[in-house]
């Protein structure tokens, strides 16, 4: 049975989920390092038995200070929502930071929210994680008033990578020079993007490869190219191998990035589904063709390299 999470917007909690342990972050990516968190977190959950909730943020801080920054999440708010289910997450305050938000002072957000409306008794950051206005707020601050606001601040140490500090900014420029086997070994599991089905050009339907064209919204922009993956629509059980171009299509001169997949052996209209893909292994970059001939030349050689590829077996 799928584990329900409440979701709230704002931090007018029930009284059943106050005296909670509260992790606070963007999780964005829930990444290995986000993992070791939330691991610590669910063993005092099942010690205590208390509460767990998580604070997040919509969009994601960074993105609202620069409306310039328009690709830049490694997951939606629906992967994560799944991603917290497998940590025992029983309620999420999914916060809209705004104008009004950004300017709470450090002190109020941990006196007038993490106090007053949550009564937080343990508190789960990152080592790094700032707060407040002007990110004036940090773990040193949040430790300096447990005594005072009767809660334990726990952070553990942060994971690292060869010697670097995982975070979902690490990540994401894995992805974005093409190391897409470090990003997923990091990420513990396969990079994934979730969209709908958008009807297209038919550009690949005219060529002989007819693709679901998803609109990437504000993911991150990975190395743009040619990728193995593997298909699920959502809410159903089976899932597919496929080839996707991720990019902006140059030799059909398209200025807009776009994800066209090209699913194997389905037939059938996706058109407004939603689907989840899961990028497996990156085969090559874009490039621009001289013709629709060489493209559809270099297409072929990439379904080869893909069909060799050792797929798991519940594909």
């Amino acid at each position: 049975m799928v584990k329900k999470i409440k979701i709230y917007k704002n931090f007018e909690i029930n009284k059943k989920d106050k005296k909670s342990i509260i992790l606070i972050g963007n999780f964005d990516g829930l990444h290995s390092g986000h993992q070791k968190l939330f691991k610590q977190a669910k063993k005092l959950k099942n010690k205590l038995n208390l509460k767990l909730g998580v604070i997040t943020f919509d969009p994601i801080p960074k993105m609202f200070f620069n409306n310039k920054i328009k690709n830049y999440r490694i997951s939606n708010l629906n992967q994560k929502i799944n991603y917290f289910r497998k940590f025992r997450v029983d309620f999420i305050i999914n916060k809209n930071f705004n104008k009004k938000f950004s300017k709470i002072t450090y002190k109020k957000f941990i006196k007038n929210i993490l106090y007053k409306k949550l009564n937080a008794k343990y508190i789960f950051v990152s080592n790094n994680f700032r707060f407040g206005y002007k990110r004036e707020g940090n773990v040193n601050l949040l430790r300096k008033y447990q005594i005072e606001y009767n809660y334990k601040l726990i952070n553990p140490k942060p994971l690292k990578n060869k010697n670097k500090i995982i975070s979902s900014t690490f990540i994401r420029k894995l992805l974005q020079n093409g190391s897409l086997n470090s990003a997923n070994r990091i990420l513990k599991r396969n990079w994934s993007i979730e969209g709908i089905v958008e009807k297209g050009r038919m550009m690949g339907k005219k060529i002989g490869f007819p693709t679901c064209n998803i609109d990437i919204k504000n993911y991150i922009v990975a190395k743009p190219g040619v990728y193995a993956v593997k298909v699920k629509i959502l809410n159903s059980i089976k899932s597919y191998k496929g080839i996707a171009n991720l990019g902006y299509r140059p030799t059909f001169n398209g200025k807009k990035i776009l994800l066209e997949v090209n699913i194997f052996n389905f037939s059938g209209n996706l058109y407004n589904k939603k689907l989840s893909v899961e990028f497996l292994k990156f085969i090559r970059g874009e490039k621009k063709f001289n013709g629709v001939d060489d493209l559809r030349n270099q297409i072929k050689k990439d379904l080869l390299i893909v069909k060799k590829i050792k797929w798991a077996k519940n594909i």
